[in-house]
């Protein structure tokens, strides 16, 4: 890190520059990213995404579109007159393979059952391209609003990604506008100016911008979920709020330690610099984790999120550091700022005088807080996971609590029999008395010799009922080929598959993280301890979790709707993501501790000074961290708003409770013992361990405000 520094301090201005042209170009080119969005299917292993890729390929249209033309009378005549000329028209465009009314075949079905509302369908062609299916789509819509009478609400799965797209780079941006001004005032309060805070939200504003720019790359080569993008760009904009502050925090401390401006940035890289690269190492192992998941949102996430955490790194040990050595002269130096005799030193010998009480009443609290989690219930997918105020929720909603045989998603069974074969009629009436069946649908001859069944559960579409139903199919086939699918099979399918995997994903994380801070420590117990903590912190979020989300504890004050249930995917990304961020905390705590140890402190005096010269610097980026998590989760989109929360409750916990509490109970507890390992893995430390204060080459010390250095300008 020595070279990078002096590199970056020579060529500051090409190293700025480089920076402004992908700054330019991430936010025009890179917001192209949003038009990519799409929505990703399951892993094509299981069994409900074969049967709907069986059911895709068969299928003789495209995508529907539907209008609910409600507050009017179906039997009227001037209803009856504009709703058949509409659906004529619909049937007219080009793009368009069939349109259906209720004075069609489709008859009743199309009536509401309180006889005040209608529903107008088009189905799409097959095999549009992209922009002929949005042209189209914007015809169907124009002439479906053109109706006149009663109150039109156009919806289906289009117009649900396009809102839902919307809503993402919607909440991206107010998720910005909230937090990052926030994110300045309290650095402008730490810092006491507005330079030093400054620096560290150029660095993020940079981050996303080249995050933007790489997930428009990835797009190419993987298909990106909306959240895929949201998350991963508020993961990178986390990250270098974190490592800039380290990175200025630091150089503030060399600067009063009697540095010149271009040595301390130099001792800044080789010192905090090597910490931030080890700790996106560690980010970026425990996103790795995702890309043993059978699903593919998991891997575009994961594989995406790498590459943001590298943007992150990047922008810490370059740009971050070229802007210092252009105007550090100009940041105050702040000699209190190192000072050994703060309240990080003394809370730390206060928790050392009754470390077993503390640390036993601090585990019993997190264990406590995760126990609501024990109850969790999970959902997939879905209209309900959207604002009541989105059109398209609202016509979800219309059809689901207003139309005779939408009150929930049916399960559909795909079969070779043919629709009227005694076998399949035999099995149908059998499926009928099960307790989880609602009603049966006729069978459905579909192209190539396919027959589709579908089978109405009792309860939500993705209940109790519906799974059981799910489950009592598949014990029960009506052939040896039939395959069973719908949204309750697209749950059951994903958490067999999650806990399959899971397990394996959560083995690599950890191992690759004890490693990795066994390599900075010398330490077989430290990264062990450091394991068991971020569980225990981990456990307070998802508990926090389920007690707002599913339960609807403080759902009215925070603004959020409860639902059935967590979004599949959020407890594995906060389990992924918040354990990164946690063991980011954990290798900015344990660099300075194992400085000290390494230069003949004793263990408890380590911790103590330890925790006092990083507890300001992790207490301060946790606490932005949760400014940023928490602008994000005042979003739209319920996932987002699940994950922001829970990131922000394990971030606070990690900062405070850990951090603060468990971190040096346990190590004082602990003693001279934090430090052992076998002699084989001592001697392999000696070989290949890395650490913050390896050897670091720079002049020799000179007054803060001296700007001489050696170093070529």
């Amino acid at each position: 890190m020595n070279a990078l520094g002096a590199v970056v301090v020579r060529r500051r201005w090409t190293v700025l520059v480089a920076w402004v042209v992908l700054v330019a170009l991430g936010f025009t080119v890179g917001s192209g990213v949003f038009a990519r969005m799409t929505a990703v299917g399951g892993s094509s292993s299981a069994e409900s995404i074969r049967a709907w890729d069986l059911l895709d390929e068969v299928a003789t249209t495209g995508p529907r579109v539907v209008a609910v033309v409600d507050g009017v009378d179906p039997t009227a005549t001037d209803v009856r007159r504009e709703v058949t000329r509409a659906t004529a028209d619909l049937a007219e465009l080009d793009g368009v393979a069939l349109a259906a009314d209720p004075y069609g075949p489709a008859g009743p079905a199309l009536v509401a059952r309180d006889g005040r509302a209608l529903v107008v369908a088009a189905d799409l062609e097959r095999d549009l391209q992209d922009e002929q299916q949005e042209q189209v789509v914007d015809a169907v819509v124009e002439r479906l609003r053109d109706i006149d009478v009663g109150t039109v609400q156009v919806g289906g799965d289009l117009l649900l990604n396009r809102e839902i797209n919307a809503a993402v780079e919607h909440d991206l941006q107010r998720g910005e506008l909230i937090s990052l001004p926030v994110a300045l005032l309290v650095m402008v309060v730490v810092f006491g100016g507005v330079l030093a805070a400054g620096l560290p939200l150029v660095a993020a504003l940079s981050t996303i911008a080249g995050a933007l720019l790489v997930l428009l790359g990835a797009s190419y080569a993987l298909d990106l979920s909306p959240d895929v993008v949201s998350v991963v760009t508020v993961l990178g904009l986390g990250l270098a709020i974190d490592y800039g502050l380290l990175i200025v925090s630091r150089f503030r401390e060399e600067r009063a330690g009697g540095l010149a401006v271009a040595d301390a940035v130099v001792r800044t890289c080789a010192t905090a610099g090597r910490t931030v690269a080890f700790s996106g190492v560690t980010v970026a192992v425990s996103l790795c984790g995702l890309l043993v998941l059978d699903d593919p949102t998991f891997r575009s996430m994961g594989a995406a999120g790498v590459a943001v955490v590298l943007v992150a790194v990047a922008a810490a040990l370059t740009l971050t550091p070229a802007l210092l050595a252009l105007l550090g002269g100009r940041l105050r130096v702040d000699a209190a700022a190192v000072s050994d005799d703060g309240g990080f030193a003394r809370l730390a010998r206060r928790v050392q005088r009754r470390p077993l009480v503390v640390a036993l009443a601090t585990a019993a609290v997190l264990a406590a807080s995760a126990a609501p989690f024990l109850g969790v219930r999970f959902i997939e997918g879905g209209a309900e996971l959207i604002p009541r105020s989105f059109e398209t929720r609202q016509v979800a909603d219309a059809l689901g609590t207003r139309f005779e045989g939408r009150e929930t998603d049916p399960v559909t069974v795909v079969t070779r029999l043919a629709a009227g074969s005694p076998e399949l009629q035999a099995w149908t009436e059998r499926v009928d008395g099960l307790p989880q069946v609602r009603s049966v649908l006729p069978p459905e001859a579909l192209a190539d010799g396919v027959t589709r069944v579908e089978v109405v559960p009792t309860g939500t579409r993705q209940g109790d009922a519906a799974m059981d139903l799910v489950r009592a199919l598949r014990d029960d086939r009506p052939s040896d080929d039939a395959l069973v699918t719908g949204s309750a099979a697209f749950l059951l399918d994903f958490n067999t598959s999650l806990a399959d995997r899971l397990p394996w994903a959560a083995l690599l994380v950890a191992t690759a993280t004890f490693v990795l801070l066994f390599l900075m420590t010398g330490s077989v117990l430290v990264p062990a301890k450091a394991l068991v903590m971020n569980v225990l912190s981990l456990g307070a979020s998802f508990g926090a979790l389920v007690l707002v989300f599913q339960d609807g504890w403080l759902a009215g004050p925070l603004g959020v709707e409860p639902a059935d249930g967590l979004q599949t995917w959020v407890p594995v990304l906060v389990f992924v993501f918040a354990f990164g961020l946690s063991m980011d905390y954990e290798v900015f705590l344990l660099s300075r501790i194992k400085e000290l140890v390494d230069q003949g402190h004793d263990s408890d005096t380590a911790v103590a000074l330890g925790l006092q010269r990083s507890g300001r610097i992790i207490t301060c980026a946790a606490l932005l961290l949760v400014i940023v998590f928490a602008g994000f989760a005042t979003g739209d989109m319920a996932a987002i708003t699940q994950l922001g929360l829970a990131m922000a409750v394990a971030i606070a916990v990690d900062a405070t409770l850990v951090r603060c509490l468990l971190v040096p109970a346990t190590m004082t507890l602990l003693g001279r013992a934090n430090w052992w390992a076998p002699a084989p893995l001592r001697r392999l430390h000696e070989r290949f361990g890395v650490s913050e204060h390896g050897p670091v080459a720079v002049p020799e010390a000179r007054r803060p405000d001296d700007q001489a250095s050696p170093l070529p300008r």
